[in-house]
């Protein structure tokens, strides 16, 4: 039993390589053990958490099965909980928006935009590589989302989105395409980028198109180039920047198949070094490397450690 929550992965990992209380989590959780474990696991690395805790759902849980010779496959099975309740009433709360304020990153996971309201409408989720609209969805709290990413733009501020799961951008198009203007840095890796690439009818599966297509999509804020990132496991990190030709190649941090324990939360591992890396005002490149360093030192742990 470990603590996870993917943007909440990201979080810890940024704190982790950050000075103290450089990072606050915002999620809705249970009354139960499991927020507690979240806490426990929080509090080791000295994240702050603003949890909105619901009295009747119970905090998410996810099962994960590993097998392989070198443990690279995983079967996960998630009951989301309370983490669909988030509402924008807690994050406008005065002592909440107050941390909104004070913040320079914003980074949002892209299973924010996912889920269903209380006693409403039930998630429909396709398989992956089919196609998919939103309509009969209702995402966890896109109004959050959008209130974030507005912040950020009139204030000249980074919002991070990561794409998530391939599911994401084909369930929840026109979530997705709502907040994509504001969007500053997406990350996703090769099978994320490729449904949104389905899902945005760009008839390509070329990561390399990909990634300069999300670059280059219209954006609000002129004032920073957005910066499309998509991770491909071992084969090199792509890197387009809006406006930019030339797509660029980042090879990954080397580690042995024997010391690889658990995949799990690689991605969100490399996201929480990125966002360190930016707020720490290191280049482009050096974020990256830093993202990788935590993705690989993850991988030699069990969960999103």
């Amino acid at each position: 039993m470990v603590p996870g929550g993917a943007a909440q992965n990201t979080a810890r990992g940024a704190q982790y390589m950050l000075p103290p209380n450089s990072v606050v989590f915002l999620g809705c959780v249970g009354d139960d053990k499991y927020a507690a474990t979240l806490r426990d696991g929080n509090d080791k690395v000295g994240l702050r958490v603003e949890y909105r805790i619901d009295p009747e759902a119970p905090t998410g849980r996810c099962a994960v099965l590993i097998t392989g010779a070198h443990n690279e496959n995983r079967s996960m099975v998630t009951d989301l909980g309370a983490a669909n309740l988030y509402t924008l009433e807690h994050l406008k709360q005065p002592e909440v928006w107050a941390l909104v304020e004070g913040a320079r990153i914003y980074y949002v996971g892209g299973y924010h935009f996912t889920g269903k309201a209380k006693s409403l409408l039930a998630l429909r989720v396709p398989r992956s590589g089919t196609t998919a609209d939103s309509s009969g969805t209702l995402p966890v709290c896109t109004p959050a989302i959008m209130e974030l990413a507005k912040e950020a733009a009139a204030k000249d501020k980074t919002f991070v989105l990561s794409l998530s799961a391939p599911f994401i951008p084909l369930a929840f198009k026109d979530a997705v395409a709502t907040a994509f203007p504001y969007v500053d840095y997406v990350l996703g890796n090769d099978s994320e980028a490729v449904a949104f690439a389905q899902a945005f009818g760009l008839g390509t599966e070329d990561h390399k198109e990909i990634a300069k297509h999300m670059a280059n999509m219209p954006k609000e804020n002129s004032k920073q180039k957005r910066v499309a990132i998509v991770t491909r496991g071992t084969d090199t990190t792509l890197v387009a920047t809006q406006g930019e030709d030339e797509v660029k190649e980042y090879p990954v941090h080397v580690i042995d198949k024997a010391d690889i324990k658990d995949t799990t939360g690689a991605g969100d591992a490399f996201a929480g070094g990125l966002c360190a890396g930016l707020l720490e005002g290191k280049t482009l490149g050096q974020s990256i490397d830093m993202g990788q360093w935590l993705a690989r030192l993850t991988l030699s742990a069990v969960g999103p450690s």
